[in-house]
């Protein structure tokens, strides 16, 4: 059986967790602390003894497709949807001044 929390420990583990939990909540989570130890002690009660472990529910596997470019042909329609272009690319306000660097 788990050692109940208490609301100290509760905001101990919500400092270590970096959250602020507000004098009014504290009962709340400190009662939710609680039932989810008393769910792990009850889960540690379940007789597993010749069970096989299982890491997944489904036996579906991972799918990929192939990594292959595919010029979607919307070049033209993109350009003209951009505010300013320039030999077919879009013009962009300049972020980095290099200008003061030399």
């Amino acid at each position: 059986m788990s050692e109940k929390v208490d609301q100290a420990r509760t905001q101990h583990i919500a400092g270590l967790a970096k959250l602020k939990i507000a004098d009014a909540e504290l009962d709340q989570f400190t009662e939710q602390l609680n039932d989810m130890l008393d769910m792990l002690d009850q889960l540690g009660t379940v007789d597993t003894e010749g069970v096989e472990p299982t890491y997944s529910v489904t036996d579906q596997i991972n799918v990929m497709r192939p990594d292959v470019a595919n010029n979607w042909g919307e070049r033209d329609a993109l350009l003209r949807n951009a505010p300013e272009s320039v030999d077919g690319l879009i013009r962009v306000p300049t972020i980095i001044d290099e200008s003061e660097d030399e």
